[in-house]
């Protein structure tokens, strides 16, 4: 629509001109929010007739919302906002931050105030100056356009959030108050009403889909108005499945029961409402579901956009992470706010190159003096041959503390940590020569060397005597001492000592840095006395995993992978370990979850047939770590080749059962595996191909 010529509008009288200025106040609006923008990793990007334009470059944009006159950016540096998309400013005031110590080159100490992961940003439908955001422990509110925010808590004790949403929704007395969902990995769907109940989270799970232990998690959450009643809906991260909540009765009711049944693997995240038609993003593409017939339109890619197809190349191909589509291009009435646009990226369409190195390595753990001996090297050569594999993880520094090769560095050889060593020139030649990709295990805080060095210099203490902190359990009344010898993770001698390790074994031909026990005491009746000596005011745990990882990307030129807990690839959350997922992707290469079945509650996706058990852990497991890390890492799990006499594996065990873990795999994410046995003992795997 075109404005009126100024000059006509002169000679209309003062009644016209107040007219035209009255127009022109309220479609300015309509014209602000007729952009096209785009956010990735580089920043905020204008799109005019697909041609990209940078605006912004601040920080990377993982979604953008508007709020009355005010866009709205989550962003990796906490919440921004513009009114012009010109002059930008951030509203982290009052959010939590986390203290990461920096250590440069030259050993120099800086401290950077950062602001925690934030996991999702929902503006109220009717009032702008209300919204709400998470970091993955707490979510805050804010009444007057982010100048001051409300920590609202969380449904549970540990972090896991993964979406939040407010409306306004009816009270005990059918009044219609503020009204905030939470959704988290672990515990459900929450509701809290704060000028109620400024304390209680409420559940609101029932009918939602339970998973091996819980609820499964919910992806995003978000609100239809009819008439004058707000309807909530929801879709679960990894099934797909989607969800209007009944208010009145607290429940859930399914809208694609097709999918239910089906059982397939899909990511459905970033959903909007417009037109009773639910839209969102799903792997591969973008979906649209009538709300009236969900049945028979779930996840069908109808043009929903003008240009639909150049439009979902153009985000799918340009590496957005997220985008703003105007009315303008949608052939419904309103603006679609779509974040999550990693699921449309190609998986092995990375710019890490380090990704490409370590993709598709098959391997199995040796014990490092197993390969001392000429014998022992040769039947691990034939296992690996047999099995079509070509990846090799030695111990390079154990959990004893123990450096296993001869290093010429004195930062190194000062702790007097070098023993049983092995001849590492003759191995890496040896390797080489049969194409073997060397992965260097080297176990981090868990090092009983560094604890004993010069009386405990580097040991986590105990705040009651001082002395160096060990676990212990009691039974049958008596203390039994746990055998974990811990060095402080927050101390940068032992970030450095470990990295220089790395860095050595890099320069000696290892092609991996695997980092192990990268997280902090997690056992003993007495964890509550230990005590971190070279913990700096303002940091955490999780600060202490960011900065050492962080110091190690910056030193360590090759890919870089961890070890983590199967449950803690398994959930979105960094429970007992500070094991997060999707904070430590922003710093590795490659996330080894221990998937061991053993290792779960023995009704852990046990139902009939039982025997598949391992093939389901490993299957859904590898594409939920993939997912949680956003595609930014190879998912490698460790395959459980060693029995424990728990009830399942007594019951069984076998080679079919290690089979099964790589299957599971291989139909899932088929990134790489490792074989795990702590005695080196791989009797039990079945050369690759054959069949059950």
């Amino acid at each position: 629509m075109a404005l009126c010529c100024p000059m006509k509008i002169f000679y209309c009288g003062k009644r016209a001109l107040r007219l035209a200025f009255v127009l022109l106040i309220f479609m300015l609006p309509l014209y602000a929010q007729d952009i096209f923008l785009t956010g990735s990793s580089a920043g905020l990007f204008r799109i005019d007739n697909f041609r990209t334009k940078k605006i912004w470059s601040d920080a990377a944009v993982l979604k953008i919302s508007k709020a009355g006159n005010q866009w709205l950016f989550l962003t990796d540096k906490g919440l921004a906002a513009s009114k012009n998309l010109k002059e930008f400013y951030y509203l982290n005031d009052k959010l939590p931050k986390k203290i990461i110590k920096n250590i440069d080159k030259n050993g120099n100490k800086t401290f950077i105030e950062k602001i925690p992961q934030l996991k999702d940003l929902e503006v109220h439908p009717f009032n702008p100056n209300i919204f709400v955001t998470a970091t993955s422990s707490n979510v805050f509110l804010t009444r007057d356009s982010g100048k001051t925010w409300e920590d609202l808590g969380a449904n549970h004790s540990v972090n896991g959030i993964k979406a939040v949403s407010v409306l306004d929704m009816p009270n005990a007395r059918g009044e219609k108050v503020l009204t905030v969902f939470v959704s988290h990995s672990i515990a459900g769907m929450a509701w809290k009403q704060p000028d109620v109940n400024f304390k209680i989270w409420n559940d609101i799970s029932d009918g939602l889909k339970k998973g091996p232990e819980g609820v499964e998690e919910v992806s995003d959450i978000v609100f239809n108005q009819i008439s004058n009643e707000s309807q909530v809906y929801c879709a679960q991260t990894f099934s797909g499945l989607m969800y209007r909540l009944d208010w009145n009765k607290k429940i859930f009711i399914l809208l694609n029961e097709k999918e239910a049944n089906d059982k397939k693997l899909v990511c459905v995240d970033s959903l909007n409402i417009i037109d009773n038609t639910v839209f969102g993003v799903i792997e591969g593409g973008l979906f649209e579901t009538n709300l009236i017939m969900p049945n028979t339109q779930v996840y069908t890619s109808k043009k929903i956009l003008k240009n639909y197809n150049k439009v979902k190349k153009y985000l799918k191909d340009s590496n957005y992470l997220c985008a703003f589509v105007p009315n303008s291009l949608t052939l419904f009435n309103g603006n679609l706010s779509l974040s999550e646009l990693w699921l449309l990226h190609d998986k092995k369409n990375q710019s890490n190159p380090y990704l490409k190195i370590s993709d598709g390595k098959k391997g199995i753990y040796t014990p490092t003096h197993q390969m001392k001996d000429e014998k022992s090297f040769a039947r691990h050569l034939k296992t690996i041959k047999d099995n079509k594999l070509n990846a090799l993880v030695i111990d390079m520094k154990d959990e004893a503390g123990f450096v296993r090769y001869e290093s010429k560095n004195e930062d190194i050889k000062k702790y007097n940590g070098i023993k049983y060593t092995l001849d590492i020139e003759k191995l890496i030649k040896k390797a080489k020569a049969e194409n073997i990709y060397l992965i260097a295990r080297i176990v981090v805080f868990k090092d009983k060397n560094l604890y004993r060095y010069n009386e405990g210099q580097y040991a986590v203490k105990d705040k009651e005597t001082g002395k160096p902190w060990q676990g212990y359990n009691i039974y049958n009344g008596e203390k039994e001492l746990i055998q974990e010898y811990w060095a402080d993770p927050y101390n940068e001698d032992v970030w450095k000592y470990n990295v220089d390790i790395a860095e050595e074994l890099c320069s000696l031909g290892f092609d991996e840095i695997q980092f192990d026990y990268i997280r902090f005491p997690t056992d003993g009746l007495n964890l509550a006395d230990a005590r971190y000596p070279a913990r700096e005011n303002g940091m955490d745990k999780v600060s202490a995993l960011m900065s050492f990882l962080a110091y190690s990307r910056e030193r360590i030129k090759a890919p870089i992978s961890i070890d983590i807990y199967g449950a803690n690839g398994w959930y979105r959350t960094g429970a007992r370990t500070g094991q997060e997922v999707e904070l430590l992707a922003e710093y590795v290469d490659v996330i080894c979850p221990m998937f061991y079945p053993s290792h779960f509650a023995q009704s852990f996706l046990a139902y009939k047939p039982a025997e598949e058990r391992p093939y389901r852990i490993y299957h859904q497991g590898s594409y939920r770590n993939k997912l949680m890390a956003r595609n930014k890492v190879i998912v490698r799990p460790w395959a459980q080749a060693f029995f424990i006499p728990v009830s399942y594996d007594k019951k069984y065990y076998d080679e079919n059962y290690v089979k099964r873990q790589i299957l599971g795999i291989k139909d899932s994410i088929d990134e790489g595996y490792i074989y795990w046995n702590n005695s080196g003992r791989y009797l039990d795997l079945r050369p690759d191909g054959e069949g059950l």
